[in-house]
């Protein structure tokens, strides 16, 4: 499982970096030392955990908290602080730990395993939701364009990609800006789109193949389009169980 380690102490990163290393099945994969940055890195790496300071110059560890807990396939979050008297703050963000400085690494080990048994059972509600479902499903996308208000087959989706407060669906023959998230999308198509990325929903369907590109990272092969999504490491088991099914 991916972490991201934030703190704007150096020392407290190599410190949770190191207990990190030791702990088969975690790897560090980015750091920063304030909440911007964080978005930044939460954005780029799609981390499965975030081991999260409170005091850090600028915005706290509490607001950034807030704002990763509305974020479409949040990570994790994990505390680490000196600070006790935000523990009931803390958890009221939805984080899964809260742990006091100086950490100890069994401390570490047993939330990292608590936050990673809770991310097996999110894929597993996941693939439950893969079953087919039909009852009351649009057929069509609307997207609003220069012509008015033009229709999408849903037939001939392929995927759903999300930028900021924008979300592209990208069809057979083209593509168009939607003004609805990626989250209501995942929600009412579950049955036909997975997720493959922090921002992204693909096709079910028209799956062809998972390729690796020139960086390593796997992508999707899709029907009838060019583009390749890229799948963020910790939906690759997912999606691999998921079209041994199919």
């Amino acid at each position: 499982m991916d972490i991201l380690i934030v703190d704007d102490e150096s020392l407290a990163r190599q410190r949770l970096l190191r207990m990190v290393e030791k702990i088969e099945g975690f790897t560090v994969v980015a750091e920063a030392d304030n909440a911007e940055d964080a978005l930044v890195a939460i954005t780029q790496y799609d981390p499965d955990i975030v081991l999260l300071d409170i005091r850090m110059p600028g915005r706290d560890g509490l607001s950034l908290a807030q704002d990763i807990a509305e974020l479409d396939d949040a990570p994790a979050v994990i505390f680490c602080t000196a600070f006790d008297q935000y523990a009931l703050d803390a958890f009221g963000t939805n984080a899964v730990g809260y742990l006091l400085k100086p950490v100890k690494a069994e401390q570490l080990l047993q939330v990292l395993d608590k936050a990673s048994k809770l991310n097996k059972i999110q894929r597993v509600a996941a693939q439950k939701d893969n079953a087919p479902q039909t009852d009351n499903q649009r057929t069509h996308i609307s997207a609003k364009t220069r012509r008015g208000v033009e229709l999408i087959a849903l037939e001939d989706v392929r995927y759903f990609l999300a930028d900021h407060k924008y979300v592209t669906v990208y069809h057979r023959t083209g593509e168009q800006l939607l003004d609805e998230t990626l989250k209501e999308l995942e929600e009412e198509f579950s049955g036909r789109f997975v997720r493959i990325h922090r921002n992204s929903l693909v096709s079910i369907k028209h799956i062809e193949a998972l390729e690796r590109n020139a960086q390593g990272q796997y992508q999707v092969r899709l029907a009838d389009i060019e583009l390749r999504p890229v799948i963020s490491r910790r939906h690759v088991s997912n999606l691999k169980e998921l079209l041994k099914v199919l």
